[in-house]
């Protein structure tokens, strides 16, 4: 595990000054620097293993420090089982995001990428709301999103409200069915997948998907969404340890996220290339592998950056830019 503490960073610098002396550089470098978030989504971009169209996923991270609530609204791009956050906002509240912060990420990612290199966008319960999904049917960008059961629907064809979870009561468990009518949610028009599956504690749950079309790849793709929550996972417990900064600012909070989004992309990538033509990574008797790519691109960094004995031998800007 690599904690973005700043504590630990000072003690990498390599430098005649004390440690105190760096932890101070690196405290003004947070406090003074002016970090363009834009660029900072243009060079993971760049980065990105795979060209577009993109599917991404749209979620929150949080934490507390104190009494300061850290909240933070992301989009990234999903690929091959892992998540690269490539735009987020800062929420100065706790609790979920409202309409006006999701479709302001959501357009500075259209701005950024434009809407035919979007393929889809993927979001959990919390993201509904009559206005967030009229956004997304006026800007025609393909959405699957999952909604509570006890949500009502209205039946266009005679005008008949039910809830969304009586037309999937008969469905078995393991089963999955589009809804083959089209439906009305908070006045908006939209598809209606179902598939019944054990929740955590093995009890039967059902799970609701909207869309705004494709409805028969609704299930298939939302599958996908957890990605994200592999990749905050990564930033947080294990991986970077991004809540032990303690930080509490909100623009060096800011400043932090974006450069550990930079590193979870460089990782990925370092640990992809020595899997790839290396040394593989073993994989254990249950079919999956001992580690991550990103844990195993992660650990071979920090060995680099920190150990001098491999900088003889190695360019350190062609390392850190992946060439």
């Amino acid at each position: 595990m690599q904690t973005v503490g700043f504590e630990k960073l000072a003690t990498a610098f390599d430098s005649n000054a004390s440690t105190s002396s760096s932890l101070r550089r690196i405290q003004r470098f947070m406090a003074a620097y002016l970090l363009d978030t834009d660029l900072i989504a243009r060079l993971i971009f760049r980065l990105l293993p795979h060209k577009p169209p993109y599917r991404l996923a749209m979620d929150r991270t949080n934490w507390k420090f104190g009494q300061q609530n850290i909240n933070i609204l992301v989009i990234a791009v999903v690929y091959h089982g892992v998540a690269f956050p490539l735009m987020f906002k800062l929420l100065p509240k706790f609790g979920n995001s409202n309409t006006h912060e999701r479709i302001d990420l959501i357009e500075r990612i259209i701005r950024f990428l434009g809407t035919e290199s979007l393929d889809c966008l993927t979001a959990d319960r919390e993201f509904v709301g009559e206005k967030w999904i009229k956004h997304q049917n006026e800007r025609r960008i393909r959405y699957y999103i999952r909604i509570r059961e006890n949500f009502w629907v209205e039946q266009p064809r005679n005008g008949k409200r039910v809830k969304a979870s009586w037309l999937f009561a008969d469905l078995p468990l393991n089963g999955c069915r589009v809804n083959q009518r089209i439906v009305s949610l908070n006045n908006q028009l939209c598809y209606l997948s179902g598939s019944k599956v054990k929740d955590k504690k093995g009890k039967p749950e059902l799970q609701l998907v909207i869309s705004f079309n494709k409805p028969e790849d609704a299930l298939a793709i939302y599958k996908e969404r957890w990605q994200i929550e592999t990749a905050f996972k990564a930033l947080k417990t294990s991986g970077f340890n991004i809540e032990d900064t303690h930080l509490t600012e909100i623009d060096r909070i800011e400043k932090l996220f974006a450069f550990v989004m930079i590193e979870f992309t460089w990782a990925y990538l370092v640990g992809d290339y020595l899997h790839k033509y290396v040394k593989p990574i073993k994989t254990k008797k249950h079919g999956k592998k001992a580690k991550s790519l990103f844990k195993y691109g992660l650990t071979y960094i920090a060995t680099v950056l920190l150990n001098a004995y491999f900088q003889d031998d190695i360019n350190i800007f062609n390392f850190l830019s992946c060439t």
